[in-house]
Order: C-alpha cells, then sequence, then structure tokens
C-alpha cells in the first residue's frame, strides 16, 4: 500500500520548530497587547458568498483561487482564503459595535489559496492580521502601520520603508478607473490575457500586474493619487503627515494598488532593506465600504494582514534561541533512583522549572548525551551512592561545572543559579 503523505502545498509543524511558532504567535500577542487589540477567531470555512461580494469576484482570489465545496445541503462553502471579510462578517453578525466603537482586533490562524506551491507558499498557509472598525481618521491608518512595524521590530527588524498610495473612494475612483482603462485600451492587445479580462471588469488590478510584458505599458498609467476628491486628498496628505511625525519613512507608490476589491483610500506595504530580494513583510490599508457591502450600514475600516511563514523565517534568520528551553535534565542509575527523579521532576516541575528524564534504564554516558543534546542547563545526577547519602550531582553543562548538593537543598541551589 502506498504511503499517505499530507497534500501538496501543505506542511506539517513538528517539533522543535513548532516551539518557534509559539514563539511568534505569543509576540504578536504580545504587541497587540500593548496597543489594546482583542483577538478574534473565526470558522475556517464561510458561505462562498462572503468572499465573492467583500474581496470581489474579479480578483484572482475569487478567479483563480479559492477552495470551494457543497456541503451536504448543498450550500457553497469556501475555506477562507483571506481574515479581513471573516472579521468583518463577524463584526456584523455579532453586533460588535454594541460593545463601542472602535472595535481594535487581532486574528491568526490558517488561510488556504489554491495556488502554485513554492518557497514560503504553501496552499494552506497563516496569516496573522490587525484590523480596526469604526474609525476612519487618518490617525488609525498611522497607528496599524505602526503596529506593524512593532511586530517586525520585536522579531529584530529594525529598518523599514512603508509603500504608500491612495486609491480614492467610490465618488472620485470611477473616474480614475475610466482614465486608466482609456490609457490601456491602445495597447490592449499587447498586454496579457490576465490583463486583458481586467481591463474589462476591474481595471484597477491592472497595476498589480506582475508579467514583464506589461509593465512598460502599465508604467505609463495615470497614478490615483493625482485624481483623488478633496475628501480622499485631504486624508492622503495627514496620512503622510503624521508617518513623518512619528519618524516612519514611507515612499510614495503610484502602482501600489493591493489585490483585493474592498478596498480604499490609504494602500500599503511594509518592507525591509534588511531581508534581500524578498524584502515585503506585510500590506493592507482602508476598507471603509467592506461592512456596507456584506449588508451593514456604512462603517470604516483599516487593517494589515501578514504572512506568519514569512515572519518565522526572520526569527530564524535572526538566530532564534532554543525556544524549548530545557532547565534540568534528570539522570538516574537504578529502579529506586528512578523514582525518586519521578519525584523529583514533579517538584522542580511545580516550582516552575521545565524538566525531562529518562524513562529506562541507560547508561551514565548514554543519558548525559540526551541531556547535551535537549541543550538542558543542569543534569543532576542519582545513582544509588547519591541515594544513600542523600545527594544529587548538578552539572552546569554550559561550564562543565559538577556540585554535590543534598537532595532536601536542590530546588533553592537551581534557584539561586537562576
Amino acid at each position: 500500500m502506498e504511503a499517505l503523505n499530507a497534500p501538496r502545498g501543505t506542511q506539517d509543524i513538528l517539533p522543535p520548530d513548532s516551539a518557534l511558532w509559539v514563539e511568534l504567535e505569543g509576540i504578536i500577542r504580545r504587541v497587540a497587547r500593548s496597543f489594546v487589540y482583542e483577538e478574534i477567531r473565526t470558522p475556517l470555512f464561510e458561505h462562498s458568498e462572503l468572499f465573492q461580494r467583500g474581496v470581489g469576484s474579479e480578483t484572482d482570489i475569487v478567479c483563480k483561487e479559492m477552495y470551494t465545496f457543497a456541503d451536504r445541503g448543498g450550500r457553497s462553502l469556501t475555506l477562507r482564503p483571506e481574515g479581513t471579510a471573516a472579521v468583518a462578517r463577524a463584526y456584523l453578525q455579532h453586533n460588535l459595535a454594541n460593545r463601542g466603537l472602535p472595535q481594535k482586533l487581532l486574528y491568526l490562524g490558517p488561510m488556504f489559496r489554491y495556488e502554485r506551491p513554492q518557497a514560503g507558499r504553501f496552499r494552506q498557509h497563516h496569516q496573522f492580521g490587525f484590523e480596526v472598525l469604526g474609525a476612519g481618521c487618518a490617525l488609525v491608518d498611522v497607528e496599524v502601520i505602526t503596529v506593524a512595524i512593532a511586530v517586525y521590530r520585536t522579531l529584530g527588524i529594525q529598518r523599514f520603508t512603508v509603500l504608500l498610495n491612495s486609491i480614492g473612494c467610490r465618488s472620485c475612483r470611477p473616474v480614475y478607473l475610466a482614465l486608466l482603462r482609456e490609457s490601456m485600451t491602445p495597447h490592449l492587445d499587447k498586454l496579457c490575457p490576465d490583463c486583458q479580462r481586467r481591463h474589462a471588469g476591474n481595471p484597477l488590478r491592472l497595476l498589480d500586474c506582475k508579467n514583464p510584458s506589461c509593465q512598460p505599458f502599465l508604467d505609463q498609467a495615470p497614478h490615483s493619487a493625482d485624481h483623488l476628491c478633496p475628501d480622499c486628498r485631504s486624508h492622503f496628505q495627514e496620512v503622510q503627515r503624521l508617518l513623518s511625525l512619528v519618524a516612519l519613512p514611507f515612499q510614495l507608490e503610484p502602482r501600489l494598488v493591493r489585490g483585493l476589491d474592498y478596498y480604499t483610500r490609504t494602500v500599503f506595504e511594509v518592507t525591509s532593506p534588511d531581508l534581500g530580494a524578498q524584502n515585503a513583510l506585510c500590506g493592507g490599508g482602508r476598507y471603509d465600504d467592506l461592512v456596507a457591502t456584506l449588508g451593514g450600514s456604512p462603517t470604516p475600516g483599516v487593517g494589515f494582514a501578514g504572512g506568519l511563514e514569512r515572519a518565522l523565517l526572520i526569527l530564524v534568520e535572526r538566530g532564534a534561541a532554543n525556544l524549548t528551553p530545557l532547565d534540568v535534565y534528570l539522570v538516574h542509575l537504578g529502579p529506586e533512583a528512578q523514582e525518586r527523579a519521578l519525584l523529583l521532576s514533579q517538584e522542580l516541575r511545580q516550582a516552575g522549572l521545565a524538566v525531562d528524564q529518562s524513562y529506562d534504564a541507560r547508561s551514565l554516558s548514554s543519558q548525559l548525551k540526551i541531556a547535551n543534546r535537549k541543550s538542558a542547563r543542569y543534569t543532576v545526577i542519582i545513582g544509588e551512592n547519591e541515594l544513600r547519602r542523600g545527594v544529587a550531582m548538578v552539572r552546569e553543562m554550559a561550564l562543565g561545572q559538577q556540585t554535590e548538593v543534598a537532595l532536601s537543598s536542590l530546588l533553592a541551589h537551581l534557584r539561586t543559579r537562576g
């Protein structure tokens, strides 16, 4: 029988890597706590209409990448490809506005997109996102960008650039889209098939094209920030002013549009020169029409999402320490010593130490090798001779120093050593 493996584009997260994931999620949650964002957890699958209406029926996600299936009742369901639409749905369904505005929310979890797997990109991938619903001022845009910087700074990245653009609102964007479509019409036969489709259905997505043959024509396209209504222009100027005030470097990027239809006004991407060619960290923007599109009252929103896999690479590249620290490895020689080690392990764990031991009869050298492989800070050795005298040999592994310590004062000794 052929062995069963994980589906293509998915991965098992195994020890010791799983400890890195726990550490990473802990960092994100600590940043969320410092900015007073509360965690929200939405289902892994939603009604397909949520993403068709919220994300946009002409986006690549909806057209090409969604995992959609019919349940036994014939309802069309989709594994969530992104988090913001689900957060907006939950905000509406549970009347979170009644808790007071704005609602500042954090999510972490798996997302699903059917695309070609490659390094750092999976069909089941993981994202974290920060969302603010119910606040429309530029100050909130800047706070969300600041939160993103705080996450990556905690991971060890120090240099950042915020790529920034404004794509307008429902008042001024139609005028810009008409100009964009008109500017590309003479070149339509030279554009790639995706751009030809976007030209008719969703011209803003033209600017998202990565096909090299399209770039010379798209470089000539009009810029959205040059065609904003007075309100959008004022908002965009205020975002830039506040970013300068808090000394966050930004760069205007007229081709930046993001890939989802719910975005309005501010769109941004955070990059770092410390990461080489693959320098993108996260991206997001404002989505003031999303809640209304899903059937609610007009509610401004802004947020961003970042990939956990990408952040994990940063953690590893920055030389993450052993994130499953082992304080004590108990080495026992003989059945009576094994029983005493069992009692000691309970005492030390109740005191907050991470403790491990061998579960079978092994030689002293074999157990010491295991302690070394597990990077234990201390090895506590108990044999028949030590038991008779009521002592243990405590070896500080990093220094190679060994000390005889009374069993009755073992915990105190380990605490004084830090």
